[in-house]
């Protein structure tokens, strides 16, 4: 099991061996990817860490959402035309600025999804990996 992820590391990519380092893309000897494609190996507790930290993301662009609804409902300051047309202007901008935080907080939410499937994947792989050890006569 590779290390743990930390975004303040610098990582290094896989060396001319195709050996891969934790977080690498890459579908060198050892990467798990059989050597079919590209693809990023991370432990358990490096997904876990970017589920929550897309998470808390989404979080934060949803409650952007709701400062983003003030504006939307902006009125002028006085009852004059210019007031008026510049208020409309500001809502129009305020609904643009919604929409676009709920596809990036959509967007998020995806990430940490397919962040907790394979978590999933990984966490069966072991389960079936436990029972044919166990039916071999072996211990963890």
């Amino acid at each position: 099991m590779g290390e743990v992820y930390d975004p303040s590391k610098d990582w290094q990519l896989p060396g001319p061996n195709g050996t891969p380092h934790a977080g690498s893309y890459g579908s060198g000897p050892g990467s798990g990817s059989g050597g079919g494609g590209a693809g990023f190996q991370y432990d358990v507790e490096t997904l876990r860490e970017l589920a929550r930290e897309w998470n808390d993301l989404a979080n934060e662009f949803a409650d952007d959402q709701g400062n983003a609804r003030v504006i939307a409902i902006a009125r002028g300051p006085g009852l004059e035309y210019a007031s008026g047309g510049n208020a409309e202007l500001v809502r129009q901008s305020g609904k643009a600025l919604m929409t676009t935080l709920q596809e990036r907080e959509d967007y998020c939410r995806a990430m940490a999804a397919k962040f907790e499937a394979a978590l999933g994947k990984y966490s069966s792989t072991e389960d079936v990996n436990q029972t044919e050890i166990k039916q071999t006569g072996g211990s963890l």
